[in-house]
């Protein structure tokens, strides 16, 4: 009884795999084509259609303003930078009369 237990795991088993492989070997052939669409000729109104359609799509797309500014979606929850400090006029004077004074 064991050892029939023991064939039907195998069994299964083996017909595992093969099916695995065969599932692979066909997703390589290539599907069948065929087309959704009617294969008729257009007409020439039709084509028409289609022209005007494309023109309206690219005077559309023609009218969008270009985006190439920043785009910081956390720019409005960010706090501002503080402001660097100013430095006192006297400070500045006394840097450069320093300066000048090491020149000489």
């Amino acid at each position: 009884m064991n050892k029939n237990r023991h064939i039907l795991h195998v069994l299964l088993g083996a017909a595992a795999i093969s099916a695995v492989l065969t599932a692979t070997a066909a997703a390589q052939f290539p599907m069948p084509q065929f087309s959704l669409q009617n294969d008729k000729k257009k007409t020439p109104e039709e084509i028409e259609h289609d022209r005007a359609i494309d023109k309206a799509y690219q005077s559309a797309t023609k009218k969008i303003p270009d985006q190439s500014g920043a785009n910081d979606p956390w720019a409005t929850v960010r706090p501002a930078p503080p402001p660097a400090p100013a430095r006192k006029k006297s400070e500045l004077s006394h840097k450069k009369q320093q300066l000048s004074e090491g020149g000489k």
